[in-house]
């Protein structure tokens, strides 16, 4: 009665967590002459996306009374910080030429203007939950060889363009009077005119289309062509690997069979050689066993995060803009799933005859969250001494904190309890000796080290086109939302994983080397090292990233996204391995 309490309890935090997804939506309706909410959100350097600061930051014109938008969890990890426009565009209402203030500058506010010219500012503003974008000025580089020939010119005039349908809007654009100039290349007090005009026009495009716009581009022909080009580079990538290792491996184990069973057979005495020659040493237990269940665990729960992802991916919650909405959703699935961790991470290592099952507990529930906390505290630091809207406010590093204390590490115990009051036991077709066999010299392409790099390689060159795209939208302006091409590049992933893992374990077994437990493991996750590697080319070779705290951000949370993925592909390769021993020692006698 207890679990099913618990289950339901579990299920109502989901739903809530996804309906406080869903909810971000705005479905209002209006009157002509209606006021509709525009929010100025954030600055930044066009280049460096975590890079952003509040948009008052810049000596823009303040509105008389300035209020700042009440945030879900999820837009504050965004970056979001939504503060009352100076800007005022009711429904229906067409301006042209209104003065929004005029504002003297003084000599730093104009040297502010400048720096963020000179760094290619935009802003960023959000008009009935429609984002609305634009540059603040802009550099004059025609014909001067010398940067100190150049000119500074500040955007003084913003014209917006609202489409409308009914009593909805459906679009908004935002565009800058290329004459309407102040210039700012001197370090010296001016005045400056601010003016805004409103435009509006009917659309024939519903309501429920308006957000299509943004997800078109990434929907492009072009686009399109390229992203299927990287399926069937991948699905070719996983026939020829499956199709070579299932017939190797399928000729080589009915050889094997044939060639043991002819030996069991004979009244000789024959030295036994090969994988089965270890059958007595293949099951024993892997050293640091109880970091093996908690990396074991820590896995199997971020690949139950993952799947939970794709499915509110593809179902539409992920919709474009939809601020803060996979943070929210990251947040708490991850508390969801901690009973996950616990259940496995606790059932493996009481399966592995360990008897410190709390200290195992404890060291699931620190392995990825420790690591991530760490970066979270220096990147943190590194935000607010910028002052940038990245750095979170002290309320929601409490509610995070209170989410892992109350949700997160109550479930991982609850799920740790579980998984040791389970009492499975490790199911191994073969008895283990006493004492371990000694493994033979191997040559240097055996070790750890090139086997890891044999076995990421064919996984990564299965999504590395795929790859780009990502990061172009999570370290840029893209908009990423074929997420059912990416869903297949995921399972395309998974599976060279798994056959990749399985070939080096049989070659690994075959050279009698029976420490393969570690070894599968660290195969398998080796892919998450290669896309780490890619994170450096394409700092240096695709972006134009800069500074030192975006920089510290982009090396910082990818480090924790590909030990996050280490972590997962990991365990997906020792159970695949796992599979594939048990089977080919249960088609054996053994003694």
């Amino acid at each position: 009665m207890g679990s099913i309490n618990l289950m339901a309890a579990i299920v109502a935090m989901f739903c809530f967590g996804v309906a406080g997804v869903l909810s971000d939506a705005s479905d209002h309706r209006y009157k002509a002459g209606d006021p509709v909410p525009l929010y100025a959100n954030k600055v930044g350097p066009f280049h460096n996306p975590s890079e952003t600061y509040r948009y008052f930051d810049l000596p823009f014109c303040s509105p008389e009374h300035m209020k700042e938008k009440t945030e879900a969890l999820g837009e504050v990890l965004n970056g979001d910080r939504l503060v009352d426009s100076p800007y005022k565009l009711d429904f229906h209402v067409d301006l042209d030429s209104k003065l929004v203030c005029k504002k003297k500058l003084t000599k730093e506010d104009v040297m502010q203007f400048k720096n963020a010219v000179t760094k290619d500012y935009y802003f960023q503003m959000y008009y009935d939950d429609l984002p609305v974008w634009g540059f603040i000025g802009k550099v004059d580089r025609e014909g001067k060889a010398d940067p100190s020939e150049y000119k500074y010119f500040l955007y003084t005039h913003t014209h917006f363009e609202v489409l409308y349908n009914n009593d909805r809007v459906i679009e908004i654009n935002a565009q800058t009077v290329p004459n309407a100039l102040a210039e700012i290349t001197e370090d010296k007090a001016t005045e400056v005119e601010f003016f805004y005009s409103v435009k509006w026009k009917e659309t024939a495009t519903p309501f429920e289309k308006r957000m299509e716009k943004y997800s078109q581009s990434s929907s492009l022909p072009h686009h399109l062509e390229i992203h299927w080009f990287s399926i069937i580079n991948s699905c070719v990538t996983v026939l020829l690997l499956t199709g070579f290792l299932a017939t190797i491996l399928m000729r080589v184990l009915k050889n094997d069979f044939v060639k043991y069973a002819h030996d069991e057979e004979s009244a000789e005495e024959q030295e036994e050689t090969g994988w089965k020659y270890i059958h007595g040493d293949v099951f024993r237990y892997p050293q640091n066993k109880s970091l093996f269940a908690a990396c074991v665990g820590s896995g199997t729960q971020l690949f139950a995060l993952t799947i939970f992802i794709f499915v509110l991916a593809l179902v539409g919650v992920f919709y474009p803009y939809n601020r803060g909405a996979l943070f929210t959703a990251l947040v708490v699935i991850y508390a969801l799933t901690s009973g996950i961790a616990g259940y496995v991470a606790s059932n493996f290592y009481c399966q592995l005859e360990g008897k410190n099952w709390v200290r195992n507990l404890l060291l699931t529930g620190c392995l990825f969250c420790g690591p991530l906390f760490l970066t979270f505290c220096f990147l943190n630091t590194v935000a607010i001494v910028y002052s940038a809207t990245a750095a979170l406010p002290f309320g929601t590093i409490l509610v995070i904190i209170l989410i892992w204390t109350l949700v997160t590490s109550p479930l991982l115990v609850l799920g740790g309890i579980a998984g040791k009051n389970s009492k499975v036991e490790f199911q191994a077709p073969c008895r283990t000796t006493k004492y371990p066999r000694e493994i033979p010299p191997l040559p240097w392409y055996r070790g750890t080290i090139p086997q890891m790099a044999m076995a990421g390689f064919l996984p990564f060159s299965a999504i590395y086109i795929e790859l780009y795209y990502i990061f172009a939208s999570v370290w840029g302006h893209r908009i990423y939302t074929i997420y059912s091409i990416l869903f297949i590049v995921f399972i395309i992933l998974l599976i060279v994983t798994a056959f990749i893992t399985v070939a080096l374990t049989y070659f690994q077994l075959a050279s009698e080397d029976h420490e393969w437990w570690w070894r599968a493991f660290l195969c398998g996750g080796s892919t998450g090292l290669f896309i780490y590697g890619y994170c450096w080319y394409y700092y240096y070779a695709r972006s134009d990233m800069s500074g030192f705290m975006q920089t510290s951000f982009f090396f910082g949370y990818m480090a924790c996204i590909c030990y996050g993925f280490f972590l997962m592909l990991g365990t997906v390769g020792f159970r695949a391995a796992l599979l594939f021993v048990r089977h080919i020692y249960r088609s054996i006698k053994c003694e």
